[in-house]
């Protein structure tokens, strides 16, 4: 059983939680730009929560079903549409064989993860079933989706069987409002680097006082932030070393770069912030010319408000697992 792919989007992906373990091998992570809606997505169609789902990226695919099954869509906030039917997200939605499904373009947001219950049956490289699109690694040779692709599906058991009922909607939905935040008038918290103290004086207070924009030369790579123009107070001799997601670097052309899902596991330039791990999602829906302001916050704030959110949103996949149909 399968999905077809009739159009590909701008950028769609198989993504999962990442490909982890690997940087001694100098191979990323790579996984969902937005970790939270990739797990809501899977808990919603009764998958483990990192179970490879779909990445959508600001124009949605079209998609055929040649199976029932059940799917979530769940982040930016994209149109939906099912044989011509408009479909709310954040909800489960059962879908008949020889359905049609359309996403549209993002209208605030940029990616959204597309789950189906089963998961995507694309096989595993280095133990995960992410696209790591810069580096060529993962399914599909680690390209995007093209026309014409199919998507291996798991069969749908005989109690969760679509077709004599039809499109299914469920009729309760989550809430988005604690998980998506694409408002670029809301500050990304950032945590003092390495070579935070290295800037001038005029660049350790634009870091936190200005307003950057998204260069529309960003990938799932790297963030480039447009705005004030940042320099070190003197020169600095460095070598190259670990960085993660969310660390804000700074090239000589003085235009900070944050690192997103694809960063290489190395880097040389001065790290001058870590973007809260709580905010990643946040950013990672960030669109090409949206604003970026950043907010202070030191290491222990962020840890709490980190775990804090991680305990909320295991409660929350607790309490749809207990909706879910036996």
């Amino acid at each position: 059983m399968s999905l077809r792919m009739l159009k590909p989007g701008l950028l769609t992906t198989v993504q999962d939680r990442g490909r982890e373990g690997c940087a001694m091998l100098g191979i990323g992570c790579a996984g969902a730009m937005d970790a939270v809606a990739l797990r809501l997505a899977n808990a919603l169609v009764g998958n483990p929560i990192d179970a490879a789902a779909l990445e959508i990226t600001l124009i949605g695919p079209r998609l055929e079903f040649e199976t029932d099954a059940t799917i979530a869509l769940i982040g930016a906030e994209f149109s939906m549409r099912i044989d011509g039917v408009d479909v709310e997200m954040w909800r489960r939605v059962d879908v008949p064989a020889g359905a049609v499904l359309e996403i549209g373009t993002a209208r605030r947001g940029a990616r959204a993860c597309l789950s189906i219950s089963g998961g995507f049956d694309v096989g595993r490289v280095l133990g995960s079933a992410s696209t790591d699109v810069n580096a060529k690694l993962g399914p599909f040779a680690g390209n995007p989706l093209h026309e014409g692709d199919s998507l291996r599906v798991p069969s749908p058991q005989p109690h969760s069987r679509t077709r004599e009922r039809g499109l299914r909607v469920a009729n309760w939905s989550l809430d988005p409002r604690p998980w998506f935040d694409a408002d670029p008038t809301h500050p990304i918290h950032l945590i003092r680097g390495a070579h935070f103290e290295a800037l001038d004086a005029p660049s350790r207070a634009a870091l936190f006082a200005s307003e950057f924009r998204v260069d529309a030369d960003s990938n799932r790579v790297g963030f480039r932030l447009d705005g004030a123009r940042l320099a070190l107070s003197e020169p600095l001799e460095l070598v190259s070393e670990p960085v993660a997601s969310g660390t804000l670097q700074l090239p000589p052309g003085g235009q900070p770069i944050a690192l997103m899902a694809e960063h290489p596991t190395i880097g040389g330039y001065p790290r001058i912030g870590q973007v809260a791990a709580i905010d990643l999602s946040r950013l990672a829906q960030r669109r090409p010319g949206d604003s970026v302001r950043f907010a202070e916050i030191d290491l222990g704030a962020a840890q709490t408000r980190y775990l804090q959110r991680e305990r909320e949103l295991a409660h929350l996949i607790d309490q749809i697992a207990e909706r879910l149909p036996r």
